[in-house]
């Protein structure tokens, strides 16, 4: 049973990205699951609160669950052609101390998907992704990609996912993305 950490990028209770992911972890392969984390709570980063009293403890039980799983789902937004800073802010917290990246980061396959009302998805978000992950010494996978435009079309009031081959291209990512996680041993 391969198991996959599942983090949306946003905030936001209603967030297309966070509908995105809850609808991604019901459609997890056979053999597969998603457990969805959150970045909730991850205060901005400052180096001197690190220095003073160490990784807040919401960071790294968030490491933890990560260095134990098989595989990472990022669902990011797009932010003026970009990351989501808070997104961003995590990931910057989950790297730290540097000497803990292995543990948390080494040889982690990670798949990258996004949802935004605009019509290129979230190609830019995704894109400025890859540096971040190449630094941490992950393994992003490029067997297919998943960017979803007009997202704020494709969800009801309850954030169900109601276009059915928008569902289709979704699992096809899904099955994708584990079969690569099974086929890619951690490197720590």
């Amino acid at each position: 049973m391969a198991k996959v950490i599942g983090i949306s990028g946003s905030l936001r209770t209603r967030s297309l990205n966070a509908a995105l992911l809850r609808v991604a972890a019901g459609l997890a392969p056979a053999g597969t699951t998603i457990e969805i984390e959150s970045i909730k709570g991850i205060p901005l980063y400052d180096g001197d609160v690190e220095a003073s009293t160490g990784i807040p403890a919401v960071v790294a039980s968030l490491k933890d669950r990560i260095a134990a799983t098989e595989g990472l789902l990022l669902v990011t937004p797009e932010y003026n052609n970009s990351i989501p800073g808070v997104f961003k802010n995590a990931i910057d917290w989950l790297s730290r101390p540097a000497d803990d990246i292995p543990r948390v980061f080494g040889g982690l396959p990670v798949g990258i998907i996004g949802a935004s009302p605009g019509r290129f998805g979230t190609l830019s978000s995704q894109t400025a992704w890859l540096p971040v992950l190449r630094a941490l010494g992950a393994q992003p996978w490029f067997g297919q990609t998943f960017y979803l435009g007009g997202a704020s079309r494709l969800f009801d009031a309850s954030g169900a996912l109601t276009d059915e081959d928008t569902r289709k291209r979704l699992q096809g990512y899904l099955a994708g993305f584990a079969e690569f996680v099974g086929a890619t041993p951690r490197r720590r």
